[in-house]
């Protein structure tokens, strides 16, 4: 099997943190290796932000600095907005649109969160129930108004709350991250029984029409893997052995249409190489006929974030 011809990684990040610097050129690098991706989507990581200035516009510098810095890889641009400051919301959008030079593409504000004291939240923090809180809603139905989508990461236990969100703004598109969270930390510490919980919560959500998954985020240590820890990283068919399932019936669930691949680099480096993370696509998808791993590695994600490719 090989990979089609033209690959969109879905999700990515650039950032300048101590021993992990991640910029234009390391993805360069990485793609060189897998030269079917010819295009990508930057994810937010509270990076590159204005030093100065009105603090609710800060984060547009991310934007800015992604869309000057690398124009012959990221198609699209996934910013963060607090969608819960009111009038701002639409100012903060149009600054981000503004400086995307036509490749902003929607918002991502985390919402990840755990009442186990063996679990961090997320930052930045927003405490628990983000995505029910009015405010949060009023300002997604200004995104979905502007033609944008918004990212969910959230942890398993918090699916619910992002069907409740999909029903409750039935215009805006959801993109939920790196399968819906299936966590191995804290009080969950049998994969098996996350795998079962994370199912029947993920089947619900499925059901929401206006809601898309990202395939990937498997290279996470926060997924119960130890590979990060290793000498030598896995081979592609040992990490296709341990997520293959889990990837597939996500596709069954969602349908390829509604499902695209993401390398989550740089976060999953710590565990696997760039190449190898797509060969663990290739695999886990060859059961699937040509149209079907199309919309899996290029289509949707080409069609949810309206990417000029």
């Amino acid at each position: 099997m090989a990979l089609p011809v033209r690959v969109i990684d879905a999700h990515h990040h650039y950032w300048a943190r101590p021993g992990m610097d991640y910029v234009v050129t390391d993805l360069a690098a990485d793609v060189t290796t897998v030269p079917q991706v010819i295009a990508t989507v930057y994810a937010e990581c509270d990076a590159w932000y204005r030093p100065d200035g009105p603090e609710h516009l800060r984060a547009v510098g991310e934007t800015e600095w992604v869309a000057t810095n690398d124009t012959a890889l990221v198609a699209g641009i996934v910013g963060y907005a607090d969608l819960r400051a009111g009038a701002h919301v639409e100012e903060v959008l149009s600054a981000h649109v503004l400086a995307g030079l036509g490749r902003f593409c929607g918002v991502r504000q985390r919402a990840v969160w755990d009442s186990h004291p063996a679990i961090r939240p997320g930052l930045p923090f927003t405490g628990p129930g983000l995505l029910l809180d009015a405010d949060f809603q009023r300002g997604v139905r200004v995104l979905a108004r502007m033609g944008l989508s918004f990212d969910a990461w959230v942890y398993f236990p918090q699916l619910p709350e992002v069907a409740a969100l999909a029903r409750a703004v039935p215009e805006a598109t959801i993109v939920l991250n790196h399968l819906g969270g299936p966590i191995v930390m804290g009080p969950y510490t049998d994969r098996d029984l996350v795998l079962a919980a994370w199912r029947p919560l993920l089947a619900e959500l499925a059901g929401c029409p206006n809601v898309v998954v990202k395939l990937g985020g498997i290279g996470m240590p926060i997924y119960g893997q130890d590979w990060h820890k290793r000498a030598q990283q896995p081979a592609a068919d040992e990490v296709a052995a341990v997520w293959g399932e889990p990837i597939r019936w996500c596709i069954d669930a969602f349908g390829p249409e509604r499902c695209m691949f993401e390398s989550n680099f740089p976060v999953d480096r710590l565990s696997m190489s760039y190449t190898t993370i797509w060969q663990v696509f290739d695999h886990t998808s060859a059961s699937y006929d040509d149209a079907e791993r199309q919309e899996l590695f290029h289509d949707t994600a080409q069609r949810v974030y309206r990417l000029q490719v």
